[in-house]
């Protein structure tokens, strides 16, 4: 009898232990994959940190200088050098603007006929040819790009739209225009949509922006230290929705100025950190997120680079398989759920704040070897 109640106790242990494990499983399974569906999005949203450590002075001379921002006064296309990265290497031939435009030449110049507006000389202003090339390998048609372009300008020339990209281009134009071309951050956070409400959130804590050695953006979020609940009792998913595109802006002028100016298509990678992840996000955080993901394809093509999920729980690396249908088709291809153990280690992502730290420096050389993985 004694043995009896002894086995019917171990059994009951046994599946309260068993029960328990499972909703641990359950509930990081559910936090990680709403954190993760979701950290697509933000990583393209991160604010404006250190973005004069990418290889070559930021000036405005060989951006637009229209408030569309994509388009330029001139047909010429881009004189390029195979070895204009700052780190001295060859280009990649999959970056080689040069060699890209080779083979998508004839879209890209069918991509010419799509003008915005006037210029303030009355002329029809063309789209600058990074940005036709950007349009030309992200679709597999000509005329799927030709619409896209389209759409991409109608956005730009139109209501909120318009509002979001003349911000950016004003701001962008000032932060670029001082001493050797160093980054102003300041006066692009401060001309953020609704910054006086959201910066106070979104800090170098959370999220930063840093460069590669090749000029690439590189987007560090720790999703874990976002109050977003808070946040979202100050602003509406609109105007935060508003902030986010703004930023996206921000970082395909600095993107696309790079690439003219080095040869090298450069593009964003996304390091989205799961350390200290222990809840899904707030609905309305998410729908924000969302409905600016949802246009980032559509507006800024072949501008995402790889998406690299850090640090996910050991309990969880069993189900990455599980976790890649949750990005979208374009992320999945470039996604990677890897162990960054340098970025692990920090408190926060303030030490990637300092210019020329070494602790910058090992999670920048971490990152260049996982992405090479």
């Amino acid at each position: 009898m004694r043995n009896e109640t002894k086995l019917i106790m171990f059994k009951s242990i046994a599946t309260t232990s068993t029960t328990t494990l499972l909703l641990k499983v359950s509930l990081l399974l559910c936090c990680s994959a709403s954190i993760i569906n979701y950290a697509s999005a933000f990583s393209s949203s991160s604010p404006f940190v250190a973005l004069e450590a990418a290889g070559g002075k930021c000036g405005t001379s060989s951006i637009s200088t229209t408030t569309t921002s994509i388009t330029t006064t001139s047909r010429e296309r881009v004189v390029l050098s195979a070895y204009a990265t700052s780190s001295g290497k060859r280009i990649d031939s999959k970056k080689d603007i040069e060699i890209l435009l080779g083979k998508n030449r004839r879209v890209v110049n069918s991509l010419a006929s799509v003008v915005g507006s006037k210029n303030k000389d009355g002329e029809d202003d063309v789209v600058s040819e990074v940005t036709r090339l950007r349009f030309a390998m992200a679709f597999e048609t000509g005329w799927e790009a030709k619409i896209a372009l389209k759409d991409a300008i109608e956005y730009r020339e139109k209501g909120k739209g318009k509002a979001i990209v003349d911000a950016a281009f004003n701001a962008f134009t000032i932060a670029t225009s001082g001493e050797n071309g160093k980054w102003d951050n300041d006066i692009v956070r401060d001309s953020a949509p609704h910054a006086s409400r959201i910066n106070k959130y979104i800090t170098p804590k959370n999220i930063i922006s840093l460069s590669t050695a090749d000029g690439d953006l590189l987007y560090v979020i720790r999703a874990s230290l976002i109050n977003d609940k808070k946040m979202m009792n100050e602003v509406t998913v609109d105007q935060l929705s508003e902030f986010f595109m703004y930023v996206k802006e921000i970082h395909n002028l600095v993107a696309n100025q790079r690439s003219e100016q080095t040869g090298r298509l450069c593009e964003v990678i996304f390091a989205n950190d799961i350390t200290g992840v222990r809840k899904p996000p707030d609905s309305r955080f998410s729908k924000a997120l969302s409905s600016s993901s949802a246009q980032y394809e559509k507006l800024y093509p072949t501008l995402a680079g790889p998406t690299l999920i850090t640090n996910l729980p050991f309990i969880l690396q069993a189900f990455v398989s599980f976790f890649k249908p949750l990005f979208p088709k374009s992320v999945q291809k470039k996604l990677k759920f890897i162990r960054a153990p340098v970025l692990g280690s920090f408190r926060d992502l303030t030490p990637l704040a300092d210019y020329n730290g070494s602790q910058k420096k090992s999670f920048l050389a971490e990152i260049d070897k996982l992405v090479k993985k």
